[in-house]
């Protein structure tokens, strides 16, 4: 959906952010209660932590104390102006078809439920931002729902939002996610986007694979 993961899109600007806090606030408790969970040797100073933050980042590592870190630094970057969203040109309009055509819209990232808020919250629409968080019915992140290549964690979904797993269709760029979607029973639908992991012949022929959201035909 985004025009990057939604977990990664927004690292290269909050790294800039990071780097910032960390160099100015590093001796403040508030700024050392937010890193405690880091390992001790990540911790030397601003440029470790950081180092530390490009590793995880760079091997897609869904670190817990990564995550909260990450929201915390999108609601600064988000609310002071220094990060918006971007969004492919058909995502905002075709969630809002749905939405309007009455269907149930619901996210599910590794990135925290704190991290989604703010992202939708600053859709960048033109020189300005748009909020489109109300297109949303329920927002699940690895906390909440468990891990995302893990069968159990659609079920639960499924479970919480009281709809039956074959009627929930599960739009993804990771094929491993779109096999734990399926055992689960859930329809899952392979994104390809620029920028995303190239693809193999065997995954394009095991699930159904769009570069747009108007490719859905069951949807348009």
């Amino acid at each position: 959906m985004p025009a990057a993961s939604l977990d990664t899109a927004r690292w290269t600007a909050s790294e800039v952010v990071l780097l910032d806090i960390a160099r100015d606030s590093w001796s403040d408790s508030d700024f050392q209660n937010l890193i405690v969970g880091f390992p001790a040797e990540t911790k030397q100073d601003a440029d470790s932590l950081l180092a530390h933050v490009e590793d995880l980042t760079r091997r897609d590592v869904k670190a817990v104390y990564l995550k909260q870190l990450q929201g915390h630094l999108w609601k600064t970057g988000f609310t002071e102006g220094d990060l918006k969203t971007p969004l492919f040109t058909d995502v905002v309009p075709t969630l809002t078809a749905w939405k309007t055509s009455g269907r149930t819209l619901a996210i599910f990232s590794s990135g925290s439920v704190q991290a989604q808020l703010q992202f939708f919250s600053y859709v960048e629409d033109g020189p300005t931002t748009k909020d489109v968080k109300p297109l949303f019915s329920a927002h699940y992140d690895t906390v909440k729902a468990g891990p995302k290549l893990e069968k159990a964690s659609y079920e639960k979904i499924c479970r919480e939002m009281g709809v039956d797993v074959k009627k929930i269709t599960f739009l993804t760029d990771n094929v491993k996610e779109a096999e734990a979607a399926t055992a689960a029973g859930v329809y899952a639908v392979v994104v390809d986007r620029p920028g995303n992991a190239p693809l193999s012949e065997e995954s394009k022929g095991t699930y159904p694979m769009i570069t747009s959201l108007t490719d859905l035909p069951a949807f348009s």
